[in-house]
């Protein structure tokens, strides 16, 4: 074996042990195959989830050169039987995908960054604005996206008139399947639509979906989606409140296209009626909506409610969590949304070692340390 070979078979093992995958190694792993791509090296891999289970098909690449051991990302398996007819064909299946996935993914980031080549951005201590970008992927149930009808709900709902620059106007290879990426400023931001014709991978956006306990039929709904929009939202001259605001007016009218189901992000899969009752507050009353871009996460444990947020980093913020409350799930989950509209609103940076109360009287100990329930550190807050 290669030392290519090698480390391509090392990415693999690492990439099923992770927990939204096999969550542990296979149980056996072979090298099946290789070919080229792209003018890249993949190599075929087939393995075995357990000792009495068949052959499953995995694929790793690409590969430039043949010194190279770090491969560009483009790994992967449905975990679909190994046939060694089919495999090549198969595989390289996969590596369209995932290929065409990430280049339209940079592709709508690279165009609503805007930024001319060596400009510098000034960032100074405590100003967290420039950091944040508010992102989401509207799942949809059919390969087709009406450019021009998401271009009339949000002239009719938000009075924001699509003025689209040039560079957008070109179609590349990376989205020769559908419309290039909708790229214009609005509202002193800049906004990107980009169409993939294909759902989100690995299953991702099903797996989060479970999270959300307030739409029981979030799995089932969320597995129809064939198709997704990238909506990107990037700040230009507005805080990241007023910025926020845009991202969910933009998602909001993509919604009401009528084969979307659904907004994957922070960390969940929102219903599109939830969505659209905290847009309509926004519309209505001038509430900020703190519901469609921080996500509350609870769960039971063996000594009481756990709770954490998802979104708090897109206002260069720490995420919180909640170990082992007393309180009810309605109850922890109205204190972490306190908590949370505290720290934006105010701007207002928590450290460890510090005190939180909404009283002279209540001080509550603020601990930074890895994450329980979320993969980096977080702040910890002592009921």
């Amino acid at each position: 074996m290669t030392v290519q070979q090698q480390a391509a078979m090392e990415s693999m093992v690492e990439w099923l042990a992770h927990e939204n995958e096999l969550g542990r190694k296979p149980h056996k792993i072979e090298v099946a195959g290789q070919f080229k791509r792209h003018d890249m090296q993949y190599y075929i891999f087939k393995y075995k989830k357990n000792m009495l289970g068949g052959w499953l098909l995995a694929v790793c690449g690409g590969y430039e050169k043949p010194e190279d051991t770090e491969h560009c990302g483009h790994i992967f398996s449905e975990m679909q039987p190994y046939d060694p007819n089919t495999a090549e064909a198969e595989a390289i299946k996969m590596v369209e995908m995932v290929r065409e996935y990430w280049m339209q993914q940079a592709a709508a980031y690279e165009a609503a960054q805007g930024t001319t080549d060596g400009e510098a951005e000034s960032e100074t201590e405590g100003d967290n604005r420039s950091g944040g970008v508010f992102n989401g992927f509207v799942l949809l149930n059919s390969s087709a996206f009406d450019v021009e009808q998401l271009k009339a709900h949000l002239q009719n709902d938000w009075n924001i008139t699509v003025s689209e620059t040039e560079k957008e106007e070109a179609q590349t290879e990376a989205d020769s399947d559908g419309p290039p990426p909708l790229v214009f400023e609005a509202e002193g931001c800049m906004m990107a639509v980009s169409f993939i014709n294909a759902p989100v991978p690995d299953d991702e956006a099903v797996r989060n979906a479970a999270t959300n306990y307030l739409w029981p039929q979030a799995v089932q709904v969320t597995e129809t989606h064939v198709a997704q929009l990238i909506v990107a939202v990037f700040n230009r001259e507005l805080s990241q409140l007023d910025t926020a605001a845009v991202y969910t007016k933009l998602v909001s009218s993509c919604l009401k296209l009528p084969n979307a189901i659904g907004v994957y992000s922070s960390g969940t899969v929102f219903q599109p009626e939830f969505f659209q009752e905290v847009t309509e507050n926004m519309k209505q009353h001038d509430q900020f909506p703190l519901l469609n871009v921080i996500y509350f996460g609870l769960l039971r444990t063996e000594n009481g409610i756990s709770g954490y947020t998802i979104g708090l980093q897109n206002f260069g913020k720490d995420e919180i969590e909640v170990l082992d409350s007393p309180f009810e799930p309605a109850e922890l989950r109205d204190f972490l949304a306190d908590i949370a509209w505290y720290i934006i609103s105010a701007d207002v940076t928590l450290h460890d070692g510090e005190t939180i109360g909404f009283s002279e009287d209540q001080k509550l100990a603020i601990t930074r340390s890895a994450g329980v329930n979320l993969a980096h550190d977080t702040l910890k807050i002592q009921l």
